[in-house]
Formats: structure tokens, sequence, C-alpha cells
């Protein structure tokens, strides 16, 4: 049953919509369906109805459904490396770094369709590409330097090998979209994202990082609590 909240963020979204630009509004309803119902299950027809728009007009700006997803990926790709850096500059340390950052995540994996990775790369491999080559490189640095930052600031124990730690985070962030180990409908992404997260935190930090996790996910219980 659709609450109030749901109601008011769909309104919201529709308003943002009609000031776009077409391109920008057919990207924009695209990547909500993608992330909703996954990729190979909304076709054209699909985005086109809920935009309100004919299908000939949706092909004036996207000649091909690959297109299409390509764009998709490279908007949000733009958007997770300026929430990066966004992380980064309100984060008071690495360990809080990790947390600010979870929060987004599963803040966005509470209602993500976990079949979108797959059907990305079974269906839309240049689209892929460009999303491996994101997590290749660019987060593959974003995590590098949180290590670097939390060993010296002694949060982190020093003997981490910070090249394979940080190949080992990208790698297990991989995780909990694996249809076949965790089938949609019985695993809940955004539990198991957090789950690994942790895992990995309480693994590189010291007894005084450890204590810091703790302080963090108090505070996070008594936010929840009150919410």
């Amino acid at each position: 049953m659709e609450t109030f909240v749901t109601k008011i963020v769909s309104v919201v979204l529709s308003l943002k919509l009609l000031k776009m630009e077409p391109k920008e509004r057919i990207s924009a309803k695209a990547e909500e369906l993608f992330l909703q119902y996954g990729i190979r299950s909304v076709s054209m027809d699909d985005i086109a109805h809920n935009l309100g728009m004919s299908k000939k007009t949706l092909y004036q700006y996207f000649a091909e459904k690959d297109e299409l997803v390509h764009a998709v990926i490279d908007n949000h790709i733009t958007r997770m490396q300026s929430d990066c850096e966004i992380c980064r500059t309100e984060a008071s340390n690495a360990i809080h770094e990790i947390f600010i950052t979870m929060e987004r995540i599963l803040d966005e994996f509470s209602n993500l369709n976990p079949m979108v990775l797959y059907d990305m790369e079974k269906f839309h491999y240049t689209a892929f590409k460009r999303f491996k080559e994101h997590k290749d490189k660019y987060l593959l640095q974003i995590v590098r330097r949180n290590i670097e930052w939390g060993i010296k600031e002694g949060l982190y124990r020093e003997d981490v090998n910070i090249d394979v730690m940080s190949k080992y985070r990208m790698e297990s962030m991989m995780i909990p979209f694996n249809v076949n180990v965790f089938p949609p409908g019985k695993y809940n992404l955004a539990s198991i994202s957090e789950m690994i997260i942790q895992n990995f935190t309480y693994g590189l930090a010291t007894i005084k990082g450890h204590k810091l996790i703790q302080q963090y996910n108090d505070q996070r219980k008594k936010q929840i609590s009150y919410e």
C-alpha cells in the first residue's frame, strides 16, 4: 500500500521531471524504472508510457535502449563520484567516512532491484564496462585513500596490505548482487551490504578503531529508534 510519504516523494520527483529538458527527463525516468524493476524488464514502451510521451518522441533522443542505458549509467556514476567527495569532506575520520558512505548506500539499496547489475552485464555490456571502469579505478582509489587515512590516524592496523584490502573491498561490494548466491526476494540487498561493510571495517580496525565503530553503531541505533 502506498504511504503518504511515498506519494509526496512521487509528486516531488514528478515536479522535478517537468522542469527538465526532454533528454534529461527520459534519462531520469529510465533510471528510476531500471533501479526499481531491473533493466531487462523495462521496455522503451514502458518508459514512454510513464513519461506520457510517444515512443516516436523517445527515439528522437535515444535511438535504442542500449544508448539510453549507457546515458543512465553515466549520469549515475557522475552523481556517485560527487557523493563520494561529499562523504570525504563531511567525515571527521576514516571510520566516520565509511559510516557516512554506508548510510547513503543503504538508502539507495533499500529500493534497488539487485537484477540491475546482472541485466547490465548480460544485455548492455558497454554500459557495464563503464561501471566496471568506475569501480576498478575511481572507487578503488577512494577505498585506498580511506585505508591510508585510517592507518595514519591509528584507527586501522599498520600491517594491513592496502593494495589487497582495497581490491578485496571492491569485489566484496559486488557479492550482494550475485543473484545465484543471494536470490532476490529471499535476501535483502541493503542488509547484506551493511553486514559486508561492517565486517570489512572491523577487520581493518585497531582496538581504538573498534571502539569508534561501536560508538557510531550506537549512534545509529539511537537515531533509528527515534525515527
